[in-house]
């Protein structure tokens, strides 16, 4: 019996060969994605080596200071966030950092200086469960910036600037790389015998539906009418539960496994919790590339939403078709009543 390792092209297509595969594709690529998706890859696998490593490094726990959102960072929080600044500041073609963890945007270079893109980052999603090995991860967009107008903050939250592609990293069993540039979603494993992401599965596709609601009941009190309905028919139609805490690791099991991940305006938070612009967002190019739904509780597609301010929040209700359906009608039908 032939007991060799099934090897097949996709097990030997790297991550950074898959996307000059891409950009091969297209004759006027300029080689952009490649820089920014390597200096990403680059960091995120020093992210996860740092993870694994955060008990023996003494780098768990909560430092003194708080976050822009008034949030108390964990050290992993400041050191993921160095990390990808470090990677991503010597590419010459990115002009704006946005991190979760700062108010004000990294301009490094203007867009006559060539910083044609921004990234966006919310360098270590989860971070607070990370002394109990729950799986943490690195949420990332990639916007290409307008030609015209200002640099800086203005330039990211010009309607003119343009999402061209999305990921995260899950740092669990294992490191997993999830990635669109706009052509469905391709999931990449890190093999630490080698060092690289390797391609996984390509063109992912979400279960249009399935009997899974991922939200944290515990603030039942505080959510909509419309939220309490949707889950007391969830209840009674026999849906599961499952809720880790971490979106990374929430929306990934949704990604693969089909249901609904909700995470609606509360009384204390009428604007809701989760940051368009490096979580949300991110996640919904993601979602809808994968065959899935992404939009606000009042059911306005999160894709469609201009920001104002970096650091905006939003709902964010995403998943299979199905099921976000199935939970607008809830909702639509208590607001009419």
């Amino acid at each position: 019996m032939d007991h060799s390792t099934p090897w097949t092209d996709d097990n030997l297509m790297s991550l950074q060969s898959h996307v000059l595969a891409g950009e091969r594709a297209h004759p006027g690529a300029t080689g952009d994605f490649s820089w920014i998706l390597s200096a990403i890859s680059l960091a995120t696998k020093t992210i996860g080596n740092k993870v694994r490593r955060a008990r023996i490094e003494d780098v768990l726990g909560e430092l003194a200071a708080e976050n822009t959102h008034g949030e108390r960072q964990q050290k992993l929080d400041v050191i993921a966030n160095d990390v990808i600044k470090s990677c991503l500041g010597s590419r010459a073609n990115i002009g704006v950092l946005v991190s979760e963890e700062e108010e004000e945007p990294t301009v490094l270079r203007t867009r006559d200086a060539g910083g044609r893109y921004a990234v966006l980052f919310d360098p270590l999603d989860g971070s607070s469960n990370i002394d109990v090995s729950v799986g943490v991860g690195t949420i990332f967009s990639v916007m290409r910036l307008p030609d015209e107008g200002k640099g800086g903050v203005d330039a990211v939250l010009s309607p003119n600037a343009t999402i061209v592609a999305s990921g995260y990293v899950l740092y669990g069993s294992s490191t997993v790389f999830m990635l669109t540039t706009g052509d469905g979603v391709d999931m990449f494993v890190l093999d630490h015998s080698i060092g690289s992401y390797v391609l996984a599965k390509r063109s992912v596709n979400m279960p249009h539906t399935r009997a899974i609601y991922s939200i944290n009941e515990a603030y039942s009190k505080r959510f909509p009418k419309g939220v309490t309905s949707y889950l007391d028919w969830a209840h009674t139609e026999g849906y599961s539960s499952r809720y880790i805490g971490s979106m990374v690791a929430d929306v990934h099991r949704t990604l693969l496994k089909g249901g609904i991940f909700i995470y609606p305006a509360t009384s204390d938070r009428p604007q809701g919790k989760l940051r368009l612009l490096y979580e949300a967002q991110p996640m919904a190019m993601l979602v809808e590339q994968a065959g899935g739904r992404a939009v606000t509780e009042t059911g306005q597609r999160i894709l469609d939403l201009d920001p104002t301010d970096l650091h905006e929040r939003t709902s964010v209700i995403l998943g299979s078709t199905g099921e976000v359906d199935q939970f607008l009608r809830h909702v639509q039908t208590d607001h009419h009543q």
